[in-house]
């Protein structure tokens, strides 16, 4: 019985990395920050509404740019 609920927890830790993180730890990573810099920045009222989706576009910019880079041949 201890074995059967041991493979079940593991299996669905495994389906939520999966699924969390997947193929792309690095957009994991990079929403987190963009997360952080929300919660930090939440008692600013103007500065969040650039700074946050600034985070969120220079990330998925650099997440673009780092997949290219694995695309070329010979990379």
């Amino acid at each position: 019985m201890s074995a059967a609920i041991s493979r079940g927890l593991r299996a669905f830790g495994r389906f939520w990395w999966e699924f969390v993180v997947g193929d792309t730890p690095e957009l994991f990573v990079a929403t987190l920050v963009v997360v952080a810099v929300s919660f930090a920045l939440a008692s600013l009222h103007v500065v969040p509404v650039v700074v946050v989706p600034a985070v969120a576009v220079a990330s998925l910019l650099w997440s673009a740019a780092r997949g290219r880079v694995r695309e070329r041949p010979g990379a």
